[in-house]
């Protein structure tokens, strides 16, 4: 089956993991910056979609905190704009999945959140994502697909594994939280997960709707950088443990993050791999880091 992709936000972390590994799986791919497409304009977005079949939308404003200050400019990026490009996707009859995150959810829970359970933001970022979501499940139909995932490590961006490690080198002692509980996911596992759902929509084997693209398992930040220390040789007890407060912070952070990944299965993929073996694969990519 021959399918031609566009991938939006190609330059950041995940996109620029997406672009590759959609090639890899033999999909004509089309790798549009920020530079190249900015969603927030509906004459660009619809110039780009003659002649494709998917759009996965990896374009974000992903500056958590700044989003409390600035909502409305965030919105127009992670809402507004998103469904100017579902609305342009139902007119070219492309499909379209949108990259979400477990911010549309409080972080009340004890139990991994289902693909079903009700949206609830708590920060003006997550306020913002479920506009999103919801104008790619309105207009789009059996065409539209969200994707949620959180607490993303790449080599191609910002992220916490890298800033761990950075500070590994600096400081003899790390203070990280220890009451946030998600799933550290490699942007090289969702990228590979998201090329999957690609072939898979196309062929018609993927129903609409959403998914959780997250790693198996649970852990905490402080539990993370524990095992990145010790996945790099270093002494894990150097890195103690804090609650939120130590950290005061403009957004609210989700205080469970875990998503459940049922739906996978009625799209014949396979859910991602533990997160400590994801977190093993990063480290031995990018050794330097």
């Amino acid at each position: 089956m021959t399918i031609k992709v566009l991938v939006t936000g190609a330059g950041g972390m995940l996109g620029t993991d997406l672009v590759t590994a959609l090639r890899a799986a033999g999909i004509t791919t089309v790798a549009a910056t920020r530079d190249s497409l900015d969603i927030r304009v509906p004459g660009d977005v619809a110039a780009a979609l003659p002649g494709i079949d998917v759009v996965v939308n990896a374009a974000a404003w992903t500056d958590v905190d700044r989003a409390e200050a600035e909502e409305a400019a965030a919105t127009a990026v992670n809402g507004t704009a998103v469904a100017t490009l579902a609305q342009a996707c139902a007119r070219s009859g492309a499909r379209l999945i949108q990259i979400s995150t477990d911010y549309v959810f409080s972080g009340q829970a004890t139990t991994p959140w289902s693909e079903t359970a009700a949206t609830d933001p708590v920060s003006a970022y997550g306020r913002g994502k479920e506009l999103g979501e919801r104008a790619v499940l309105e207009h789009l139909g059996d065409r539209g697909y969200v994707v949620r995932t959180a607490w993303l490590h790449g080599a191609h961006g910002r992220n916490f594994v890298a800033t761990i490690l950075r500070l590994a080198a600096d400081r003899p002692t790390l203070d990280v939280v220890d009451d946030q509980h998600g799933q550290p996911t490699w942007t090289c596992a969702l990228a590979d997960q998201v090329a999957q759902l690609c072939l898979a929509a196309c062929a018609g084997d993927a129903p609409a709707g959403v998914y959780h693209g997250t790693a198996a398992g649970q852990t905490t930040w402080h539990g993370l950088a524990r095992a990145v220390f010790a996945e790099r040789g270093l002494d894990p007890d150097r890195v103690r443990p804090v609650d939120t407060a130590a950290f005061p912070r403009p957004a609210r952070r989700p205080a469970y993050s875990v998503l459940g990944h049922d739906r996978w299965q009625a799209a014949g993929i396979a859910a991602q791999p533990a997160w400590q073996d994801q977190l093993r694969a990063a480290l031995r990519q990018s050794p330097d880091r």
